[in-house]
């Protein structure tokens, strides 16, 4: 009798350290609410031939991809936000010219299809909770493999190099890009690149029925970017 009294006042406790952990991950992963509206840092043309373009948000969107095992089940988890800002600087006639300014992507704002894993993510692994760990970003330190020409309507793929930074953590990354002008004053595009979850120091905490979360992590960006400033014609914003 007493050594079954033992054994359910410890299946109790267990229960009630699982209840408040969840709970800690609840709360402490806050609503997932902006603190602010999402902006870039502005790039100035540095020459007569550029062009400024910044991201629309409304039509652009980051995401992360990973795998894991839930409940045993192979699962593909993908976050989602379209609070992500950068300026870009287009030289049409000398491709090599142009430049991309930093790309911030508000992590805050990333959902999964799983609302706990959402509060996990803000409060845990990216701790995008915290208003210094808001805002990733990555800071591009050079452009390779750019066309010698572009052509309206066809698109181009270049490498975009730079540093990511994740929280307080920053890595060298390399962003494979495809690009297509669709108008002068029009950009659509992709950017891909993957990295490892070790290099942010991005741990995964124990949670039950959760395993193998994969290493790599997929990053991807669909883009839009309109022409701004005296550049941009009544056609291209309407």
């Amino acid at each position: 009798m007493q050594t079954r009294r033992i054994i359910v006042i410890g299946i109790i406790v267990v229960g009630l350290l699982g209840a408040a952990a969840a709970a800690y991950v609840w709360f402490s992963g806050g609503s997932g609410e902006a603190s602010q509206q999402i902006s870039s840092n502005e790039l100035t043309a540095s020459g007569t031939e550029q062009v400024i373009f910044r991201i629309v948000p409304e039509e652009s969107q980051v995401r992360f991809i990973l795998s894991e095992l839930l409940q045993g089940q192979p699962t593909t988890v993908i976050g989602r936000t379209n609070q992500v800002a950068a300026d870009i600087a287009v030289d049409f006639a000398n491709p090599a010219a142009s430049e991309v300014g930093t790309v911030r992507v508000n992590a805050r704002t990333l959902l999964t299809d799983n609302e706990f894993r959402n509060r996990t993510i803000r409060g845990q692994i990216l701790q995008s909770s915290q208003d210094e760990f808001e805002f990733s970003e990555f800071t591009p330190t050079s452009v390779e493999g750019m066309p010698e020409t572009v052509t309206i309507g066809e698109a181009f793929t270049f490498k975009l190099v730079g540093d990511l930074r994740v929280r307080d953590i920053v890595k060298p990354a390399t962003f494979d890009v495809t690009v297509t002008p669709v108008s002068e004053t029009r950009l659509e595009g992709i950017a891909v690149s993957t990295v490892q979850r070790t290099d942010f120091n991005l741990i995964i905490p124990s949670v039950p029925g959760v395993a193998d979360v994969s290493e790599e992590v997929r990053l991807e960006i669909d883009f839009v970017a309109q022409a701004v400033g005296d550049e941009a014609t009544p056609e291209a914003s309407s």
